[in-house]
């Protein structure tokens, strides 16, 4: 089924894989696209009225929703309805010469049109599919909607993010990032068991599974009954001094990780060498318990100082620090800008400005176009019309 003009360079490590995938939102088109990204074809199926609803998110980038231009670059677009008749069994047919199939529907919907993972499997024993869910098939919670902050709450993300006050979400779509990057690992995973045995996979993930495994370091710090990390805004919760302070003109932040940085800080940014010495402040157990102390030292320390002067003496006292930027601050990093990170990507006919994904030393990767809703469907079609009867 490989249409040449479709896919990317040859030396693309996944150059050659056909996925087809039936997604929406954010979990299931982050993963895919990391594919694309690696050279994939990845084939987007999607209603013709509206297509995915992360479509209409927003019209931040030249009309196109942000969310949508971020997960769907270097992908092709089939409209496909599939409550009219024969579409299963187009799509099926399209499936059966493809090596990954993705979907993240509401559980059982795929297995009831047909599409569920023994069905495919019967129609193409090389196929790796994949179904992403929010609580998993099964279980007291199988059936439940599940969003991004539904499971940031049913995981006690929240209850670990935020202030004393209040909990925060995150500002970014951590559980749907989390079961994205799931979901393409294992389906990579399931590649390379493939290569061995020639039989495909079924891999299952669940955004509540996938993130309550992010959430690792809080539920082994509360073991046993043991109390939570504290809420601590952009602090950390467990380990001092680490987040954000104030300088004359502006927010740094930095953060000591040993009794050696505690030293060096003491005496080089704080100038208080004999807080080095005071055995109350003696490794991380020491500064956490007696913060209260400490904190008022480092304010009126940095207080007195511009961002630039209070970064200069953080870098001679060898401490890891950052600015705290806004997202016009990333657009403008001289990092990024130096190592040549940013390319061109196409959106409704116009060039924007993206980061490029990161690859091996031997290739770039696959950096397609945002496809308008239903751009390929035409070219797709002919070539399933070309395919033999499955």
């Amino acid at each position: 089924m490989t249409d040449a003009a479709s896919l990317p360079d040859d030396d693309l490590p996944l150059s050659g894989l056909v996925v087809v995938s039936l997604e929406q939102a954010i979990a299931a088109p982050y993963c895919t696209r990391l594919l694309a990204d690696q050279g994939a074809r990845v084939i987007k199926v999607e209603r013709p009225d509206g297509g995915d609803f992360a479509r209409h998110y927003d019209g931040r980038v030249h009309g196109e929703a942000s969310h949508f231009v971020w997960c769907n670059r270097s992908k092709e677009s089939f409209a496909l309805d599939l409550k009219a008749a024969g579409a299963v069994d187009t799509l099926k047919r399209l499936i059966g010469k493809a090596d990954v199939f993705v979907q993240n529907l509401a559980p059982g919907a795929a297995a009831k049109l047909g599409l569920g993972p023994e069905a495919l499997a019967a129609l193409n024993p090389r196929l790796v599919t994949c179904s992403i869910s929010g609580y998993g098939e099964d279980g007291p919670y199988g059936g439940r909607k599940a969003y991004d902050l539904l499971i940031q709450a049913e995981t006690g993300f929240l209850s670990v993010t935020g202030t004393p006050e209040a909990v925060a979400k995150s500002g970014i779509s951590i559980a749907d990032i989390c079961a994205g990057v799931t979901a393409y690992h294992l389906i990579l995973a399931a590649l390379l068991k493939r290569g061995r045995t020639g039989k495909g996979d079924h891999v299952e993930v669940s955004m509540l599974e996938a993130m309550a495994d992010w959430m690792g370091f809080p539920m082994y710090y509360a073991y046993d009954g043991a109390p939570p990390p504290m809420r601590s805004g952009a602090g950390h919760a467990t380990i001092y001094p680490y987040g954000p302070f104030q300088a004359a003109d502006g927010t740094i932040l930095f953060g000591l990780q040993n009794d050696r940085e505690w030293a060096a800080f003491a005496e080089i940014v704080l100038e208080r060498p004999e807080m080095a010495a005071d055995p109350r402040f003696r490794g991380n157990a020491g500064r956490l318990a007696h913060r209260d102390e400490i904190e008022p030292v480092i304010r009126e320390a940095l207080g007195g100082l511009k961002v630039g002067e209070a970064m200069a003496r953080l870098a001679r006292a060898g401490i890891g620090m950052a600015e705290v930027r806004d997202m016009a601050g990333l657009w403008a990093h001289p990092q990024l800008a130096a190592r040549g990170r940013w390319g061109e990507i196409v959106v409704a006919g116009r060039p924007v400005q993206a980061l490029k994904p990161v690859s091996g030393r031997g290739w770039q990767p696959a950096f397609g176009p945002v496809p308008a809703l239903g751009e390929h469907t035409e070219r797709i079609l002919a070539e399933i019309a070309a395919m033999p009867e499955v």
